[in-house]
């Protein structure tokens, strides 16, 4: 007997017909004999609905701890729904908030981190025999308030219970069949992979691939949980998530793109030692991250920063900026949110010379401008024009995977 933990986006969720066919993987697994934990998200769009709720109510911002005890709404919904569903094929079933299956968080309200997982609950349940369903993307601070653990969190809520319980095996169903080369939404000739390391994917979740969120990775990666993603609208086997696989020939595994990115540009900053990391401390107080920098050449006593951050934390950004424009003597703040950026990724990158030749060659041929170019041993991003992201995209997976 094996413990599988499950977890199906809200996509798989999305409506009665997914609702039950989600309700017969679980019950198929669990004929096996295994037990089952499964984590669910919030129906389809729901999210995305309770925060423009939010905003009609209060356009000025909502405090995030309001935000937080309406945005898990959305999870409680989803696992009733799913254990009325498992509840009608006649099989024992529980559904737990998160706080109620252990999950304790640290203090920050929409983006809260898992401090540790109280796992008498889910044990108890399990010797029960019963089917678990957990609301993923929650849980509850020291001040028994309820928290959120920001986009993406019900992959983290799977694989940290997969690593608490000791799992055999945390599946991530989603609404494509595994990991791709790029977003066979849009790159048709997209190759899907029978295998990823967890560096190689998460700087694919980090470069803006939507498969997996990249916190559930970096917890994978840390308490080795094998994950494996795979879809919940068909019967095919998905990719396999782990630490180390098989050696193939591709030294590129895949192209990725990020469309929420914001380029802020400091024109006329003095050039003296210390200026830039003055500014770039007081975004970090701010707690703006910061991707991309580009410095320029310093002439005739001045120099110019441009940086990236996500287009959410942009406000923020420039919001931090403005107050240092006298200090700074600064000429003026730009920002430019019509922009993306493109990443090759691969850990086979760092020992093979020629791929930033070979990427800027695609681009040129495909009449992409760069703006700005970051590199790390097994990654390759550039700023480009938002507008040629799926241009661009297209072009490098032609140019290395094709």
């Amino acid at each position: 007997m094996a413990l599988i933990v499950k977890k199906f986006g809200g996509s798989s969720v999305a409506n009665a017909e997914r609702v039950n066919n989600v309700a017969n993987i679980i019950t198929d697994e669990y004929r096996k004999g295994n037990d089952v934990i499964v984590v669910v998200s919030a129906q389809g769009d729901t999210t995305d609905e309770l925060i423009e709720k939010a905003n009609e109510i209060n356009p000025n911002g909502v405090s995030k701890r309001e935000m937080d005890v309406l945005l898990t709404a959305g999870e409680q919904i989803s696992i009733a729904l799913l254990a009325m569903a498992v509840e009608k094929l006649g099989f024992p079933v529980i559904s737990l908030l998160g706080w109620q299956a252990g999950f304790e968080t640290d203090a920050n309200h929409t983006v809260a981190r898992i401090k540790k997982i109280n796992t008498e609950r889910l044990k108890a349940e399990l010797a029960k025999k019963n089917i678990i369903i957990v609301a993923g993307f929650q849980g509850i601070n020291k001040y028994d308030d309820i928290t959120t653990l920001g986009r993406g969190g019900s992959d983290t809520s799977a694989v940290a219970i997969a690593a608490a319980m000791n799992a055999d095996r945390c599946q991530i169903y989603t609404d494509v069949d595994g990991v791709y080369s790029a977003d066979p939404r849009k790159v048709t000739s997209a190759v899907k992979m029978d295998e990823i390391t967890y560096d190689e994917m998460l700087e694919l979740a980090t470069l803006g691939a939507q498969v997996l969120n990249n916190r559930s990775v970096e917890m994978a990666k840390k308490y080795n949980v094998e994950l494996e993603v795979l879809s919940s609208l068909e019967k095919k086997k998905g990719t396999i998530v782990k630490e180390k696989v098989k050696m193939e020939k591709t030294l590129i595994r895949g192209v990725a793109k990020d469309e929420n990115v914001s380029c802020i540009s400091i024109i006329g900053l003095k050039d003296a030692p210390g200026v830039a990391f003055k500014i770039f401390n007081i975004l970090a107080q701010k707690k703006v991250n910061i991707d991309m920098i580009l410095q320029s050449v310093g002439r005739d006593g001045t120099k110019d920063i441009s940086f990236t951050v996500s287009f959410s934390q942009s406000p923020d950004a420039v919001r931090a900026l403005d107050g240092l424009k006298d200090r700074f003597e600064v000429k003026a703040i730009s920002v430019n949110d019509e922009t993306a950026k493109v990443s090759i990724v691969g850990a086979g990158m760092q020992s093979h010379p020629g791929i930033a030749s070979k990427m800027f060659e695609a681009l040129y041929d495909a009449n992409v401008n760069i703006q700005m170019i970051a590199t790390s041993e097994i990654k390759l991003s550039v700023l480009i024009e938002q507008k040629s992201a799926d241009k661009a995209v297209q072009a490098i997976h032609d140019a290395f995977i094709n």
